[in-house]
């Protein structure tokens, strides 16, 4: 027998009784399923068994590690239920490529055709598998037994990533007759996914899961073609360079590709900045550049790089900072916690921001404020501006996108620019690699080196950055004019060398420990680069260092 305390009961269970069996018991007490456990302090999944006296929490599917467990165990699902309709020799590859949305886009390549008879079997056939709640095991195998399984199975992606593991042992999980590598935690059976569909999508598939915030219910799609082009063109990228996954990118390292490789991904970045500078000189009578983007997007390195591209065009640009026009702080609205919203619209004043773009547009002489972040104030310190012929306010802030922020322009004479950090490598076919977790890494980065913030601090409140680019940003994305990717299928393995120390100063027991070894195992990954090599205009330089922009 085995003693378990949870929420301070103190239970006796027969030693080997999995997490799973006891947190059934737990369940009702929670408004949403559980997902994971927490043995003494460490996550564990809910097939393995108690075999010693421990302390249990519960971690639900609201919680993201739970959500992210429900992802995986869905991608699993689909991928058993395509080989069980189609003949697995029909299945050149399936790749899951990104995410739009709640969606989850998957490609296809074989003998496989995707319409609408292939989309109604797999639902049909993954509805069989959850209602049957086909076990998920999990088995620890030696590396080498781990490649030859892979082997067997046609998953070149896998013995390639597993070339350059450290450990010498690998988990992986069958389903069925489907054996498979997850790079995460799993949940105990197809039973646990009760909620999804699949659709087709371009020429791929789309499976569409529940957001974490409720995940009983399953929203109505909304397609985003600009957001899933920008996506597509930059996977497109990374297969004429023949680097799709880790491993891809770990073999170039070794042989020696590395710098032309970063040359070639610079260029490409440097011709979309150019395209998107013509466009503007183009369409004539813009005066007003409106650039915005989730945290750590590289807006700063993009604003300076798209100027000097407009330079070239005889244009004349005059960056300005939407922050520059905060309210007061003692103004400045506050969350439900108590805290400063510098995030909402609120936060700006709205009104005097229109009130000098239009004296501007009207060619009236403007003194541009600056705002005191110390002092909380609007100072004004000279900068007057007056817009000539060929005068361009490149103008970068969080609701740039937003026509509330610049109500009294007249749209001809907006132009609007998403920019993202939206990664399309992968871990391997199957396991993706999450646009927040790349820009997430680059934020730590940043604020170690030039804010004097701890990686700990930068997790804590990430969260809340993602609350305000959900509510200030993303609806407004496929409004934009153009969209630019700022991703660089390199950076990981330079920001890996700057990330590491940061995370392992993160201690087990603080609230953030989790979410530091979970970025860590995914670290692993890569092989590191020094950035000394990189161009010193590069958008990875905004976070490292060493730019030749004031960064």
């Amino acid at each position: 027998m085995v003693t378990v305390t949870i929420d301070g009961e103190v239970k006796r269970y027969q030693k080997g009784t999995s997490y799973e069996e006891i947190a059934q018991e737990y369940n009702s007490r929670y408004d949403d399923t559980i997902a994971l456990v927490i043995v003494d302090g460490k996550i564990q999944e809910l097939m393995k068994r108690a075999d010693h006296d421990c302390r249990l929490e519960f971690i639900t599917l609201k919680n993201s590690a739970g959500h992210k467990a429900y992802v995986r165990t869905a991608i699993m699902l689909l991928i058993k239920a395509l080989y069980d309709v189609e003949k697995r020799e029909n299945v050149e590859k399936i790749k899951v490529e990104f995410a739009v949305g709640q969606g989850y886009y998957c490609s296809l390549k074989g003998r496989v055709k995707v319409d609408q008879t292939l989309v109604e079997r797999l639902n049909v056939r993954m509805q069989q598998l959850a209602m049957e709640n086909m076990p998920i095991e999990k088995k620890t195998y030696p590396i080498e037994e781990a490649v030859a399984l892979f082997d067997k199975y046609g998953m070149e992606d896998k013995k390639k990533l597993f070339r350059y593991r450290r450990s010498s042992t690998v988990n992986v999980y069958r389903m069925g007759d489907y054996y498979d590598y997850y790079y995460g935690y799993m949940l105990p059976s197809a039973g646990y996914v009760k909620y999804f569909q699949v659709i087709s999508y371009e020429k791929g598939l789309m499976l569409l899961l529940p957001d974490r915030k409720d995940p009983k219910i399953l929203n109505y799609f909304e397609p985003r073609e600009k957001l899933f082009h920008a996506l597509q063109q930059t996977t497109e990228w990374g297969e004429r360079m023949e680097i799709d996954t880790v491993g891809d990118l770990n073999d170039q390292i070794c042989e020696g590709g590395f710098s032309d490789l970063v040359l070639v991904q610079e260029a490409l970045q440097e011709r979309r900045i150019a395209e998107i500078a013509q466009d503007i000189v183009g369409r004539g009578g813009i005066k007003f550049v409106m650039i915005a983007g989730p945290s750590s997007s590289g807006k700063t390195t993009f604003s300076h790089r798209l100027s000097t591209q407009l330079r070239s065009y005889g244009m004349k640009p005059h960056p300005i900072a939407v922050d520059d026009y905060f309210v007061d702080r003692e103004l400045t609205p506050k969350d439900e916690n108590g805290n400063y919203n510098f995030e909402c619209l609120e936060a700006i004043d709205v009104a005097k921001f229109n009130e000098d773009m239009s004296s501007l547009l009207a060619g009236r002489t403007v003194e541009i404020p600056t705002f005191n972040f110390k002092t909380g104030k609007r100072e004004y310190k000279g900068n007057f501006k007056t817009l000539g012929k060929d005068d361009i306010l490149v103008i970068e802030g969080i609701h740039g996108l937003n026509d509330k922020m610049s109500f009294s322009l007249p749209g001809e004479s907006k132009y609007k620019i998403y920019i993202s950090a939206l990664t399309s490598l992968n871990v391997d076919e199957h396991n993706r690699i999450p646009t927040t977790d790349g820009r997430l890494i680059r934020r730590m980065v940043r604020d170690a080196r030039t804010r004097g913030i701890s990686a700990k601090q930068t997790i804590a409140m990430w969260q809340s950055v993602r609350r305000g680019e959900e509510e200030n940003i993303f609806p407004f994305q496929e409004s934009a004019d153009a969209m630019f990717n700022s991703v660089l299928i390199y950076e990981l393995a330079v920001l890996k060398q700057f990330a590491e120390p940061l995370l392992f100063s993160i201690r087990e027991g603080e609230p953030e420990y989790y979410e530091a070894k979970r970025l860590l195992k995914f670290l692993e990954y890569f092989l590191g680069v020094s950035s000394e090599n990189l161009p010193k205009n590069s958008i990875v330089r905004e976070f490292v260092g060493g730019s030749v922009f004031n960064v």
